[in-house]
């Protein structure tokens, strides 16, 4: 029998760890062990942009950035191919490919995997909204069940004042009650964004399970921290009961917080203007 590629002891040490730098060492080292590609040496030099024909591409040092099936890499906007750049700057003698999330929605965007069209994209992350994390509430203990709704009702109060949508919460396992009217005005909200920006909110919406807060943080009603501690709230009342793995819950809430980060700034930088939108559509399928 073949040897195990992560010994029992190894994984003890890495648990038993309180040391924040042996911990992120473990983490990178199983990643590493399941994930080969990511061990790309650093090739390139500098990374910097250019434009081509209304696009914007970037170069590694004298070398075209590809997408993953060999694609020209371009994105629709200045601020995003420099945003971009930056995170090919960043990357030390080893390409860290899990935490380039520009990079990553860039090449979703541009080779849109699925073959989805919007229309598509948007139902997909309507359906969100049957399982929307703050739809669904716990009535014991007591003290969880307050905590869910002072901090979970101001966003369906945010929600009805600024969209006029109807929601009501469930306390079992049948859905939320969502009015038809208000997935149509979702939908209308949801299609006046470039095809580019729907990746993003995708991407955003799938990392905490919450369609509603996504809307409140892409609107700019709440930020990154907030909308995490809304979607964690769950985890945090368990956690200040019983005790956290530090680095575990530690990483897990930088991990989140980064992508939906990312996310935001991707939405908004495929939606500054119509020529952005224009050209930041989806390819005929």
């Amino acid at each position: 029998m073949a040897a195990p590629l992560v010994s029992q002891k190894f994984l003890t040490s890495c648990l038993k760890s309180k040391n924040i730098s042996h911990v992120f060492e473990c983490v990178k080292s199983v990643r590493n062990l399941h994930n080969p590609r990511d061990n790309l040496k650093k090739f390139y030099r500098q990374a910097t942009i250019a434009t081509s024909d209304g696009w914007y591409e970037i170069n590694l040092d004298k070398r075209k950035l590809r997408t993953p099936h060999g694609n020209i890499f371009r994105v629709p906007s200045e601020p995003l191919a420099l945003a971009v750049a930056t995170e090919w700057n960043s990357q030390d003698k080893v390409i860290n490919r899990h935490n380039m999330h520009l990079t990553s929605l860039c090449n979703t965007a541009l080779e849109n995997p699925f073959h989805r069209t919007r229309e598509q994209l948007t139902e997909t992350i309507i359906h969100f909204l049957e399982t929307d994390t703050i739809c669904y509430r716990l009535t014991e203990p007591p003290e969880l069940e307050k905590m869910e709704r002072e901090q979970w009702d101001p966003i369906l109060q945010w929600a009805a004042d600024r969209y006029g949508l109807e929601i009501t919460p469930t306390c079992s396992i049948a859905p939320p009650i969502v009015s038809d009217e208000s997935k149509e005005i979702i939908r209308r909200h949801l299609l006046s964004y470039s095809d580019w920006a729907l990746f993003g909110y995708h991407f955003a919406v799938d990392s905490i399970k919450s369609l509603l807060i996504i809307m409140a943080l892409v609107d700019k009603h709440i930020g990154v921290e907030t909308a995490v501690d809304l979607a964690r709230l769950e985890q945090y009342f368990q956690t200040s009961r019983w005790g956290s793995v530090e680095w575990h819950h530690d990483v897990e809430l930088y991990e989140l917080r980064c992508r939906l980060s990312a996310a935001a700034l991707f939405i908004h930088w495929c939606s500054e203007s119509s020529t952005i939108k224009q050209k930041a559509a989806l390819a005929p399928v």
